[in-house]
Parts: structure tokens; C-alpha cells; sequence
């Protein structure tokens, strides 16, 4: 086994969700090429005294469901999923990369159905467990990325095999800074968006959440969302690109959304419910380590210098209140042209911070 499996499989254990004596620890493992990290992490949880069990995922287990079962079989939320969450202290999930055109044979109503599905599932995860998830690279990773497996591999390791705990020290210092003021506005190419965030808190992603991490988040106050963004990488939801995303909200209520590409589905994803169409969470991307964008959310969030906004619910530990059975990030590139205001304050403009150390 490669060594560097181990020592993200401590890291994971020890600094991500610091597993103790006796607590039961629930691996899911996406994808057979995840096994490698799989086997470390339960090596790890059991030299840490806990009880790890194995669930295996796969999309192409799901997509057999999607092309075949029912409408109420794509509105559910398998109850050994639901128990798991119950039963775990700590999740791990270990989401292997598929091919991201494995669905597109699959109507827009049947994928958002599916997909409200699994974010029930979600739902528990973070109410219920200390949780983890992380994106295993593989080649199928490697080749939506247009890269080699080599190269991902070397970028994976670099994001996710810091020291943590001072990278989350220095975050933590900026999400001070940015803790004093009220209003956020980000502009861009066609892009010139505003909201409030008093009352709201900024999360520092310090490895806790997520692996790689390296973003600062808060929640905007919905009701003062106001301006328009445009994407210039694709949205990725459930399988599923769509490109040239754009959308705008007057005084807190979605007035336009559209796609150059899959707009069907977006369409169907807004409607999923009341929160759905508003933002539950702004961040900006603060991983040195990663820098290309590999159309995979768990990656392509973390990216330096860019911002991301996630439709549906809102994280309480930042304050939002926004409730929705989606979460879905969306990344828009500001490192050449865009900046992030906090106040009157310039934090991020072409993909450097400007905040004090």
C-alpha cells in the first residue's frame, strides 16, 4: 500500500473527526478504486480503539435504480442508510470518482427526484455524526480533470497532507477579520451580487468537513440577496453538467435562472423546494494546493482564490437558516477578473487574499 494512504488515514482519524476508544465509525466506501484508503482508514480506527464498519456505493448501482425503478423507489431513502447515521458516532465518506456521463441517458424528473432522495440521507449525516467526506482519485477522476492519474494523485496528497492545525489557526484568523463586517458584494465577469451577513458567522473548512479543504463560509441572509452571477465552470449535480449557469435574485426572490446546457434540470432542482432557489452558503477557496478545476465539487471549492455558493440549505454552525433537502455548490473563477468586498473592504481580488496573517 501506498504510504501516503496511511498517513491521510491519520490524519483522518486523529485530526478530521478525532475518533475515540469504543466509538463506532461507519466507512462508506464509493467506488472499488477507494479500497486502498478504505483499508488504512479501518486500520486506523482500529488501532484507535474504535469499531469500524464498511458500506460499499457505486453510481452505477445507481444508475441501474435511476433507469429502472419507480417513482417511489427514486424518492427513497434506503433505511440501512438512515440506520447507519443513526448508529455511527463518525462518518467517513470515501466518494470515488464515476463517469461523470453516466446519467445523461436519465430525464431531468428522475435524477432531482433521486437526488431530493439522497439529501435526506445527507440531512442525517450532519445532524446525527461527526462526518468526513473525502474524494478519492482515480482514473476516472484523472480523466474528467484532463489529466493524468499521476499528476491528480500528486496534487490530492499536496491539499490533503498538511499541517492542519496550523493552516486552521491561520484561517481561523481570518475568519476574525471577516467576522466584523455586514454585507458581502462579489463582482466578476457578469457577475455583481450582494447580500447580508449580519448576524451570521464565518466556518473556517480546516479539514474537519471535508478532504482536501481550505475554504471560509458563511451564510447569506436570504431575504437580501440582490444582483446576478454567471458561471464560467459547469454546475455539477448528480451526474449531471450544466454550463453557463446564470442567475439573479431582486430582494431575496430568484427572478432569473438559466444554462446553456441541462437548464431542464436545473429548473427541476430549483423547484425541489422553497429553499432550493436561495443561497444557503457563500465561501471563497483557500487551498494553495489545488489549482485546476477538475469538475468535482469537493475539489474545485477548495481552489485558491476562487468563490463558491451553494443553492438550499444553509449550515447552522454559520448561523443560515435556510432549510432545503439540497446543498449544491457551485464554483465561479475570480483569480483573473473579480473580487470579494466585506463591507468597503477588499478580501479577495484575483485570487489573492487580502487579510492579515
Amino acid at each position: 500500500m501506498d504510504n501516503r494512504w496511511r498517513q491521510l488515514a491519520d490524519i483522518l482519524v486523529t485530526y478530521s473527526a478525532r475518533v475515540k476508544p469504543g466509538e463506532r465509525v461507519l466507512i462508506a466506501m464509493g467506488e472499488v478504486e477507494s479500497f486502498p484508503l478504505t483499508h488504512a482508514l479501518y486500520e486506523a480506527c482500529i488501532r484507535a480503539g474504535a469499531y469500524p464498519q464498511v458500506q460499499f456505493t457505486s453510481e452505477t448501482l445507481r444508475h441501474s435504480l435511476l433507469v429502472h425503478g419507480d417513482a417511489e423507489q427514486l424518492n427513497w431513502a434506503p433505511e440501512l442508510e438512515a440506520q447507519g447515521m443513526a448508529w455511527a458516532d463518525v462518518y467517513f465518506g470515501l466518494r470515488g470518482a464515476y463517469n461523470l456521463h453516466m446519467h445523461d441517458d436519465i430525464p431531468a424528473d428522475r435524477l432531482a427526484l433521486n437526488q431530493a432522495a439522497q439529501g435526506r440521507i445527507s440531512t442525517l449525516r450532519w445532524q446525527q455524526t461527526r462526518w468526513c467526506l473525502v474524494r478519492v482519485p482515480n482514473a476516472a477522476f484523472a480523466f474528467q480533470a484532463g489529466a493524468d492519474e499521476e499528476s491528480i494523485e500528486a496534487m490530492f496528497f499536496a491539499a490533503c497532507l498538511l499541517d492542519w492545525e496550523r493552516e486552521s489557526r491561520r484561517w481561523k484568523r481570518w475568519a476574525d477579520q471577516l467576522n466584523r463586517g455586514k454585507t458581502v458584494r462579489l463582482v466578476g465577469r457578469e457577475t455583481d451580487l450582494s447580500f447580508s451577513i449580519e448576524g451570521r458567522r464565518w466556518m473556517v473548512g480546516d479539514g474537519t468537513f471535508n478532504m482536501p479543504d481550505g475554504e471560509l463560509a458563511t451564510a447569506p441572509v436570504t431575504s437580501t440577496l440582490h444582483g446576478h452571477v454567471t458561471f464560467e465552470w459547469p454546475g455539477v449535480l448528480g451526474g449531471r453538467l450544466m454550463h453557463g449557469i446564470r442567475l439573479a435574485w431582486e430582494h431575496g426572490t430568484l427572478v432569473h435562472a438559466s444554462a446553456a446546457t441541462n437548464e431542464a434540470f436545473l429548473q427541476r432542482i430549483l423547484a425541489t423546494d422553497a429553499g432550493a432557489s436561495l443561497l444557503g452558503e457563500f465561501a471563497m477557496g483557500a487551498n494553495p494546493h489545488v489549482d485546476r478545476f477538475c469538475a468535482d465539487i469537493l475539489i474545485d471549492e477548495k481552489i485558491g482564490g476562487t468563490a463558491h455558493m451553494a443553492l438550499g440549505r444553509a449550515y447552522p454552525e454559520c448561523g443560515g437558516d435556510n432549510q432545503s433537502a439540497i446543498h449544491w455548490d457551485i464554483v465561479k473563477d475570480i483569480r483573473q477578473e473579480g473580487a470579494v468586498y466585506v463591507d468597503d473592504r477588499v478580501v479577495l481580488e484575483h485570487g489573492q487574499f487580502h487579510l492579515d496573517d
